[in-house]
């Protein structure tokens, strides 16, 4: 598929999620549970959840990346492809009034849904943008942190992300991002299918070509922190492709 098709295809998936209560994409977690239960499926605890607007809990994640992303109060941070803002609004109780979140999302109605749940609910310290985060609307050396939840995969140019991820980071800033990756090839059927790019599957790159993209953009240390197994039928491969959830952790 080619890289215009993919956004059109993710955009009008996201579009639709944006306009409902709640929607489950991702292979992490499965389908049918409520948003809530979803969520601490993925690593976000009950606490979490009780002290953010339950409305930006969409159950599209595959981890709790600013659980471990170390931040603190007064820092800026940027959460890319940010969604009804579940990460940025756990991100804003961290950092506190003195701080500030940025989350950067390509889709208008989900930047508009994250924007009145912050505006309903009192949030003075976060911003949502609309934006593609293979060009952010940041500016460079700007942030502190950088966080993201199981977006990347849906880019299909990842090594522009992690490069402009870099270039908005302030020097020793930090990048922690939980995504899904595979251990082995995926399927060509599968490439091709608008359905599983959407899903969170087809973008996926293979954990070490994955993790060589985000050095090859100039991050240092790179360490992955956590690992969670799921499986997708081969759909035609003679065994099953393994797909891991993944947290990354990396410095500019």
């Amino acid at each position: 598929m080619k890289e215009k098709e993919i956004k059109k295809v993710v955009k009008g998936r996201y579009a639709q999620i944006a306009k409902q209560e709640q929607q489950s994409c991702c292979p992490s977690c499965g389908c049918g549970a409520s948003s809530l239960l979803q969520a601490k499926a993925v690593g976000y605890s009950g606490q979490e959840l009780e002290h953010i607007p339950e409305e930006s809990v969409m159950g599209l994640g595959c981890g709790n990346p600013t659980a471990i992303a170390d931040l603190e109060e007064g820092e800026v941070v940027l959460d890319l492809g940010s969604g009804a803002g579940v990460d940025v609004f756990l991100a804003a109780n961290k950092v506190g009034s003195t701080g500030r979140v940025i989350g950067v999302d390509m889709t208008e109605e989900m930047v508009d849904r994250a924007t009145s749940i912050a505006r309903d609910n009192g949030y003075r310290n976060v911003e949502f943008r609309l934006g593609e985060i293979e060009k952010l609307p940041a500016e460079d050396d700007s942030v502190d942190a950088i966080i993201s939840n199981c977006v990347i995969n849906l880019s299909p140019d990842k090594a522009k992300v992690f490069r402009e991820a870099r270039r908005v980071l302030k020097p020793g800033g930090r990048l922690t991002v939980s995504d899904i990756v595979t251990e082995g090839v995926l399927p060509d059927e599968i490439k091709c299918d608008p359905d599983a790019w959407a899903g969170c599957i087809a973008g996926a790159l293979e954990q070490q070509e994955y993790l060589k993209v985000i050095k090859k953009a100039g991050f240092q240390d790179v360490q992955v922190l956590s690992s969670k197994e799921c499986y997708l039928e081969g759909q035609g491969s003679q065994s099953p492709t393994k797909l891991l959830s993944i947290t990354v952790k990396a410095f500019k």
